[in-house]
Formats: C-alpha cells, structure tokens, sequence
C-alpha cells in the first residue's frame, strides 16, 4: 500500500475580524495533528478588517472529520474563527438546472467527463424537454417541472426538495431562464450558482446579444454570480470578457457570447466546489 493511499485530503476555508498570531495559531494546532499542509492562501481585506485563508491538507486515513474539527474547535473559538472543513476524497453533489439553451450545460458535463470538474450531477431540472436525451445519455436523472404564474410557489417547492433530497452542494443556472423568489434565493443562498451576459443592467431582457450589437458594443462578456433575493446583484465570483468588432453579425456576436458563458460558469463552479470562494459582504475572496 502506499503513502498516498494512507491518506486524505481536506480543505479549511475560515474567515474572521484580523489581529495577529492566526496562521500561526491555526498551522500549530494543524501540525500537532500529524497534519501535512499542501496549499495555503490568505487575504486580509483591508476596508472589513477581515481575514479569510484556506488551506489544503493531508492527514492520516485513520484520523475522522470529526477528530479534526474537534481538534480545531479551541483555536476557532479562541479568534472568533467561522470556518468549514469539507473532505476532498467525496465528490460535490450538483443539481444542474437549464432551460432551452443548453451550451453551458453540455460544457459542464464535458468538463465532468474528462475529470476538470471532480463532481457527481445528482439531478438535471428543467421546465422544458428540450435536455431530457443529454441528461438520458449521461446517465443523469431529469426532472421536468414546467413553471407558470399560476404554480410557481409550487414548482420552487419541488426545487428545493430536489436539492435537498439529493444532497445536493450546490444548484447551478446553466441558463436557466426563470427567477428565483426571494424565498427560495434566501433559503440557498451561498449554495446557487448563476450565469449571465455582462451587458447588465445596460441591456436588460430579450435578445440581449441583439441589443449590443445594435449599440456598437466593443466588448462582450459574462458573469457567474451567487444568486441573491437581488436580481444579478449577488456576489461575483468570475468574470470574462472578449473583444468584438463592427464587421462580426448578431450570430457571431451569439457565439462569442455562448462561448464565454460556457467557460466562465465552469471556472466559477470548479472554484467554488475545491473550497476557493468566501463571501465577504457583496463581494467574494477567490483564492486561485
């Protein structure tokens, strides 16, 4: 057998009001636990006061979750510490949801399939039919619910028992065009991801794409965001953007869009499940 497969892996995400003696306080008690660090990241932010840090580390397979946490808890309480100790050797549970458009949706499953993203899609929950073969060829449990004003409540009640009877940790928007209630953005919040193009709040509702290009825009991109009971104003977590010119079309425009999409809802899920994003207010940490 060997060393490796002795051990494993768990990441440390913790935050809390600055003031001096915490890496040291915390790496101390970890490598009194016959810990060994692999990854360490710290951000002070100066306008808070706050401090966030994450850290990767292997300990012995003998040694549980719960012996870690208890071992930490002193050092926790001793600085006011919010922390969470996830274990990287189980997979993140998603629930995917998408609509009509399903680029986001075919990227992220690609990127599971060659193993980029290390997740299991416990669901794919759609309010059309149009995904019902992708999710049937990835081997992936589909669940139609149609939404209209007269069974919304209804509908995000499904939703939620869903995610919740599937262990989900995390729902993602892979261009799912409905609005989540304030009700069911609080209930989730930190836990929904949302993908959309970047032209808001200057080019708001249909045909987006079509707008800008009617504008002259020079510059197209998007934004994957936690999802807040504040329609797209929710934490940022990745961003992209892309040149364009006079001479491309609507449908070159619609690509470019589609594409960028696609790549920055996958970057802001694969941070977000290894533990590399922190609320702080607003606005987000993300360590690389």
């Amino acid at each position: 057998m060997t060393c490796a497969a002795r051990m494993q892996s768990f990441v440390l995400s913790m935050s809390c009001e600055d003031r001096a003696g915490i890496v040291a306080a915390v790496t101390a008690q970890l490598a009194g636990m016959g810990t060994n660090i692999t990854e360490s990241s710290q951000h002070w932010d100066r306008a808070s006061n706050r401090f966030f840090m994450r850290i990767a580390f292997s300990v012995p397979a003998w040694a549980p979750k719960g012996s870690i946490e208890d071992g930490l808890r002193p050092v926790m309480e001793r600085f006011g510490i919010e922390s969470a100790l996830s274990d990287r050797g189980s997979k993140p549970k998603l629930v995917i949801m998408v609509s009509k458009f399903d680029h986001a949706l075919l990227h992220l499953l690609y990127q599971i399939r060659v193993g980029w993203l290390d997740v299991e899609v416990a669901a794919i929950i759609s309010n059309h039919e149009d995904s019902r073969e992708t999710a049937a060829w990835a081997g992936i449990p589909y669940r139609l619910l149609p939404v209209t004003k007269d069974n919304k409540q209804e509908q995000e009640e499904r939703i939620l028992a869903i995610v919740e009877e599937s262990g989900a940790d995390l729902v993602v928007l892979a261009r799912y065009m409905q609005v989540f209630s304030d009700t069911l953005a609080r209930r989730l919040f930190g836990r929904v991801i949302n993908i959309h193009h970047s032209f808001l709040p200057s080019f708001k509702g249909a045909r987006p794409y079509h707008q800008a290009h009617e504008h002259g825009v020079k510059l197209i991109g998007a934004t994957a965001h936690y999802v807040t009971a504040d329609l797209d104003e929710g934490p940022i977590i990745e961003q992209e953007a892309e040149r364009v010119t006079h001479a491309m079309s609507v449908e070159d425009f619609v690509a470019a869009g589609r594409d960028i999409e696609s790549r920055v809802l996958a970057r802001a899920v694969k941070r977000h499940v290894e533990g590399r994003v922190m609320l702080n207010g607003r606005k987000t940490v993300v360590f690389a």
